[in-house]
């Protein structure tokens, strides 16, 4: 069974996203990902700096399976990348919701109340 933590937010296409303290979202895949994908084995990361839409493909991640596009779940601009991921990308297959791909300052914070909730997504994966 997926780890679904309460705490977060969870869009169709399987990312996380965690409202910080300091107003910016921090963006990964869920544990239902990961696991979907298999060993997990090269990550780009995209660029600081770069302004994205909510739903736009921001990052590849590819495992022995497949390549996947990892999706912004907010608009906004990337502010910060996880730098440790691209050296290691198995940590995610380790660690789904510790090892965090981007952080987005975003331009319409209102846009994570569109996302779901762990119910939601528990539903949505059939947990």
């Amino acid at each position: 069974m997926a780890n679904i933590p309460d705490n977060l937010k969870y869009t169709e296409s399987d990312e996380w996203a965690r409202l910080e303290a300091d107003g910016t979202v921090t963006v990964g895949i869920t544990d239902f990902a990961q696991e979907s994908l298999g060993d997990i084995v090269f990550v780009e990361l995209p660029e600081v700096g770069r302004t994205v839409a909510a739903d736009e493909p921001s990052t590849v991640i590819e495992s022995v399976k497949a390549a996947a596009d990892v999706h912004s779940p907010v608009s906004g601009e990337i502010i910060e990348v996880n730098a440790k991921v691209p050296d290691s990308p198995d940590l995610i297959n380790g660690d789904a919701y510790g090892n965090w791909l981007f952080r987005v300052k975003p331009s319409n914070v209102g846009e994570l109340d569109k996302l779901l909730d762990a119910a939601g997504y528990a539903r949505k994966i059939g947990a």
